[in-house]
């Protein structure tokens, strides 16, 4: 039974999987997998009730919130510092490229990545996000036990124990042909933009971008080959009004301005850059730099599409396009 705690409550032993329920998909080997590989990241399940502190603000846009949700590994993060990246299970080596490096550049300027845990774009944006060190938290349609055991487990371990795993459901699941409607409802709501970096005409990432588009909040979508079935969903986002995205620049400026950790020279970087062109030396020290880091740093945020370089060795933030 959960017990009270001031986010909400906690269960221990909860969603860890075994071999007898239903969650190793298999044989006992399999099951014993999963709860090998999930055990660590299950011990601890954390109710958040509606009314409680801990309960994600976004939700409470929903015309349908969660009466509670459950959240394993660590603390949910505000939601203006979160970018859904979702997509295609059956990506191609293109999204799944584009899913990668938007999430490590997102991730390496303190942008924390949602997405859906599933094979092909989802899985590319969390991996990402990983590779780059930062944050990023799955949305799930079932509990953590009920994950099949494999890739797909080994991931939720690594993306729980860097982040969080969250779901409406507690235990079992996934129940229904709408439970992964349902779920995609709960990443755009958590999320202060989505990105859709490959979707076909009915994919489940269009889903999402509706979703984001009741609550208000940006959607964008990332161009592809109109030659592709896996576009045709993002080419009619585009036409209907979602914006183009082409870096990690263009969802940053969908977000608006991110919190500033006045810690961290990489965020006081990015806020120097957006009060105005400035040389390098001026740059470096706003962030607390040496001039060679400063001018690695700037270059990093020029190929993520996060600044530009001006005549006379200025630098600035990159216009809104």
């Amino acid at each position: 039974m959960a017990r009270g705690a001031a986010g909400g409550g906690q269960d221990r032993g909860a969603g860890v999987a075994t071999s007898g329920d239903g969650a190793g998909g298999g044989d006992g080997r399999a099951g014993a997998l999963n709860a090998h590989v999930t055990e660590a990241v299950a011990a601890e399940r954390i109710v958040h009730e509606r009314e409680s502190a801990g309960y994600p603000e976004g939700f409470r846009d929903l015309a349908d919130p969660p009466v509670r949700v459950f959240v394993w590994g660590g603390r949910m993060p505000e939601r203006s510092v979160c970018a859904a990246i979702v997509g295609s299970r059956a990506a191609t080596p293109y999204g799944l490229a584009i899913a990668d490096r938007l999430a490590r550049d997102l991730a390496a300027h303190g942008v924390c990545v949602v997405s859906g845990l599933a094979r092909g774009i989802d899985a590319a944006a969390h991996e990402g996000a990983l590779a780059a060190g930062g944050r990023t938290v799955a949305v799930i349609a079932s509990s953590l036990g009920a994950i099949p055991a494999g890739a797909q487990a080994r991931l939720a371990a690594r993306v729980a124990s860097c982040g969080a795993i969250l779901s409406e459901v507690g235990e079992g699941g996934p129940f229904g042909k709408g439970a992964f409607v349902k779920r995609n409802r709960l990443i755009a709501a958590c999320s202060a933009a989505t990105v859709v970096v490959e979707a076909a005409e009915d994919g489940g990432g269009l889903t999402t971008a509706a979703a984001a588009r009741a609550l208000g909040r940006p959607v964008l979508a990332v161009p592809g080959d109109l030659d592709r079935p896996a576009s045709r969903g993002t080419l009619a986002l585009l036409r209907s009004g979602a914006r183009v995205c082409g870096d990690a620049g263009d969802v940053l400026a969908a977000m608006g301005p991110l919190p500033v950790d006045a810690t961290d020279p990489e965020a006081l970087l990015r806020l120097r850059l957006g009060q105005g062109p400035a040389s390098v030396e001026q740059l470096a020290l706003a962030a607390g730099l040496d001039v060679p880091e400063t001018l690695a740093r700037l270059l990093r945020f020029q190929w993520s599409g996060l600044a530009e370089s001006l005549p006379g060795g200025r630098w600035a933030a990159r216009a809104a396009r």
